[in-house]
């Protein structure tokens, strides 16, 4: 007979960087891995939480400075700094960086079109200054 019970659904890894990158976002100041995980509901290991905050460290999202003998950890960029870091990622990976934005731009429905035309644009007038 096979256990019928169910288990959790199991969380992808860049839902679980996005969870502990809110709960980060909302302490007044740097936060202990213990602390991330209560803010959490406590249902992930304290040590999966530390290998969350470790990528994150690796990939430039949060810093983290020594309080006693662990660490405090504090955002570096929120979830949309997270996704630009990514895609940059993906842009130097690449070869033809023309190519690869061509192929983003007429991707993009018009709203997003509208959307970076502005941002382009606002970007231009700062670099004018």
């Amino acid at each position: 007979m096979t256990d019928q019970r169910q288990r959790p659904r199991r969380r992808g890894q860049g839902e679980l960087e996005a969870l502990v990158l809110s709960a980060l976002s909302e302490a007044d100041g740097p936060a202990s891995a213990g602390w991330v995980q209560e803010r959490l509901g406590g249902d992930l290991a304290y040590t999966t939480v530390i290998t969350i905050l470790t990528r994150l460290l690796a990939k430039g999202a949060v810093t983290r400075e020594r309080a006693g003998r662990s660490f405090a950890w504090t955002p570096a960029s929120d979830q949309a700094g997270l996704a630009a870091h990514k895609m940059r990622k993906v842009l130097d990976a690449e070869s033809d960086r023309e190519a690869v934005l061509a192929s983003f731009v007429t991707g993009l429905g018009l709203d997003d079109e509208r959307l970076m035309r502005e941002l382009l644009g606002q970007a231009k007038g700062e670099g004018e200054h």
